[in-house]
């Protein structure tokens, strides 16, 4: 069964297990001590320190072991926001780094410390808007090298050019890119997780370069400069450093290999299967990930079939059952969230099972948009359609936005609550409303699409929903189809239609 899930882990790499293993019987014991056996865990636990560090590109005394890439960077965000309170306690974030990032940000900085930097459609920031939010008294500022749902690259080197220029430390999450060469520029921080990269899980690496500022929250430990506290898993830790140095001697023949066989499926998914986007950036992206949206279908679903079929896939899709909301990622690009999927393939991955996955998908997606074309019909009062000024019951938001939109005496109203005054007011425009409050993804954007035919051009589709995604996937949709979003006002979306 094809494992393309390589963006949240890959199987432990063969050099690991064999580093493991051997560091199982000479690893075990306190590297502080003086004894033999404490001098051997200690050279141990010092070369595998050296090794990771020269992957990385920083000083080995500027590198510690953590428990996981979270505990990285929440230590980071921490430590910086600590040592540098003087300064101030601003943060400036990207829109689309990792959770751990944000949560992070939202427990040391605040909501109102914390300034997010938005990106375009490809997830990539503006070098100029970044360097416009590193304003006085920011503490720190966090970029991640890569990024994990749609694998775009960010302009790191000139993101740490804007920090040094105004002396604020930059925090890099380097979890996804690692595995593929060293992040270049001028960073303070560096973050990186050995489960991304076929280590075992439970290692994360920080770095801190010197002359950054950084206090330890919590107690402070004896071990790993005092910034992590608890016995080093020295065995683990060898078993990571010696498998990120394998993947880096494979890096660049892998890259290439898998990158062909990305662009491949980044051609052909739209290709095979109507009413898909392929997002992210085309070109600035990591080698082995494909991220895609599917008009009209689930993704939880999506990812269901193609697992019955076979195949591995994540989501960053608005509608997995444990949140029910948006990818963060997908919402800040502004992008089609509904039947999201992404492939990510793992080192060694074979040219015939990319075909074989191309081969499956079609029919993945068909059977999922059948099983909600086939979905029994909502009760009356949700499902119907009705004409906005027709003699149908109508939703109380229905109503209530109908009584906004009356107009003082004197003037006309259009059909679709457009107004011109005396005798200069046009014709009517048509406006269709679809109730599909109470329904979730894609179910609004499968109601609208159903009806946008039914009005003439220039008519208006209003459509009711509440579903968080309906904000996200209803102006996607619009992009998509060519059609024109006129904007939301509570749960009504109104659409006109071009074409």
């Amino acid at each position: 069964m094809p494992y393309f899930d390589a963006a949240s882990s890959v199987p432990l790499h063969p050099v690991a297990r064999q580093a493991l293993d051997a560091a199982l019987d000479d690893g075990w014991a306190d590297p502080s001590r003086l004894h033999r056996e404490g001098r051997r865990a200690r050279m141990l636990l010092d070369a595998a320190r050296e090794t990771a560090a020269e992957a990385v590109g920083c000083r080995a005394d500027e590198l510690v072991f953590t428990p996981s890439g979270t505990d990285a960077l929440h230590t980071a965000v921490a430590g910086v926001l600590a040592g540098r309170r003087r300064v101030g306690g601003r943060l400036v974030v990207s829109a689309v780094e990792h959770s751990a990032v944000l949560h992070a940000a939202e427990a040391y900085a605040g909501e109102e410390s914390t300034a997010v930097v938005p990106v375009d459609r490809t997830a990539r920031v503006s070098v100029d808007e970044w360097a416009s939010a590193l304003t006085s008294g920011t503490a720190l500022a966090c970029l991640q090298s890569a990024n994990h749902e749609v694998g775009t690259v960010q302009p790191v080197p000139e993101a740490a050019e804007e920090c040094a220029r105004v002396g604020v430390p930059l925090l890099v999450d380097a979890a996804q890119s690692l595995p593929w060469g060293a992040v270049e520029g001028g960073w303070s921080l560096l973050a990186g997780s050995a489960h991304k990269w076929g280590g075992p899980a439970g290692v994360g690496l920080l770095a801190v370069r010197k002359g950054t500022r950084f206090a330890r929250q919590g107690p402070r430990g004896e071990r790993e400069s005092g910034r992590v506290p608890g016995f080093e898993n020295i065995p683990a830790v060898v078993a990571a450093a010696a498998s990120l140095r394998a993947v880096r001697a494979e890096a660049g023949a892998e890259a290439a290999r898998l990158s062909a066989l990305v662009e491949r499926m980044r051609d052909r998914v739209p290709q095979l299967v109507a009413d898909t986007v392929v997002v992210g950036d085309p070109v600035r992206r990591l080698p082995h990930i494909l991220t895609f949206s599917c008009l009209y279908a689930d993704g939880e679903a999506l990812l269901h079939a193609l697992d019955h079929a076979g195949f591995s896939v994540s989501s960053g899709s608005s509608c997995t059952s444990d949140t029910l909301t948006p990818s963060h990622v997908l919402r800040a690009m502004g992008v089609l969230s509904e039947g999201n999927v992404r492939v990510s393939l793992p080192p060694g991955t074979e040219e015939a099972d990319v075909e074989r996955f191309l081969a499956v998908l079609p029919d993945a997606v068909a059977g999922v948009r059948g099983q909600l074309a086939a979905a029994p019909e909502r009760e009356p009062a949700r499902a119907a359609s009705e004409e906005r000024k027709g003699t149908e019951p109508v939703s109380a938001e229905t109503e209530a936005a109908a009584s906004e939109s009356e107009v003082a005496p004197g003037e006309t109203e259009s059909v679709s609550g457009e107004s011109v005054s005396g005798e200069a007011a046009e014709a009517p425009v048509p406006e269709r409303t679809v109730d599909a409050l109470g329904t979730l993804c894609p179910v609004p954007v499968i109601e609208l699409a159903n009806v946008i035919d039914e009005v003439p051009v220039g008519g208006v589709v209003r459509v009711l929903a509440d579903d968080t995604a309906a904000r996200l996937d209803i102006p996607a949709w619009c992009e998509m189809r060519g059609q024109e979003f006129l904007g939301a006002e509570g749960t009504a979306f109104r659409i006109r239609r071009r074409e």
